[in-house]
């Protein structure tokens, strides 16, 4: 029997290019996994691994998800009750936090604590958004990132965003990116890891980090 990997849709991320890289990186691994890209609370009620995608303002992705009728608490339940492994992507990755400060404050779904505040680049010739492929530093040894070249001569992750996931616990930080500051790249705690940059346009590093993902097991 195949494992179920849900793609959330609430109307904000790069759904078929999350679908297209989850599903190469199941065929390369030998896997039977059916990658569904799906918004009902039926189908986060029965997946096996959930994949959280966002592009946009916190706020806008927040209320997209509260829009779905009954996703949050579904979510909550699958995730967060049941334990299956949950990647967050991009502001995917920042809902899971106590609360954004992109323009106006507002609460996300407090998983992982800490706040998502403005990229504040100490060189004033780094432009906001950051942009661009970046490596990233470990903090912290995770499965996430087993054989993923890392360090100022490792692989480059993609990256788009104007703001950054401040955690509270240095425990949750996984990998950091620099861009004049420290920005975190990578977080995670129990079942859950979640990535500002895109692993679906990350190329090697990124199909090797969902690679890991689908292997990961709590």
């Amino acid at each position: 029997m195949s494992e179920k990997v849900l793609i959330v849709d609430y109307g904000a991320g790069n759904l078929k290019s999350a679908q297209n890289a989850t599903q190469r990186a199941a065929k390369e691994l030998g896997r039977e996994v059916d990658v569904v890209v799906s918004g009902a609370v039926a189908d986060v009620k029965d997946a096996d691994r959930v994949i959280l995608p966002g592009v946009g303002a916190f706020a806008d992705c927040m209320a997209g998800l509260e829009s779905v009728d009954g996703m949050i608490d579904a979510l909550h339940s699958r995730v967060i009750l049941d334990a299956v492994p949950f990647l967050g992507v991009c502001v995917g990755m920042q809902l899971l936090a106590s609360e954004g400060r992109e323009k106006i404050y507002f609460k996300g779904l407090d998983w992982i604590p800490g706040i998502v505040k403005h990229i504040e680049p100490n060189d004033p010739a780094l432009k906001v958004p950051h942009m661009g492929w970046n490596t990233l530093t470990q903090t912290n040894p995770h499965p996430l990132i087993d054989d993923i070249d890392l360090g100022d001569d490792g692989s480059h992750a993609y990256f788009v965003h104007s703001y950054f996931f401040e955690v509270a616990d240095p425990a949750h930080l996984i990998a950091t990116v620099d861009y004049g500051q420290t920005l975190t790249a990578i977080i995670g705690r129990d079942n859950l890891v979640a990535t500002q940059f895109h692993p679906e346009k990350s190329q090697t590093l990124g199909l090797k980090l969902i690679s890991n993902f689908l292997n990961w097991s709590i």
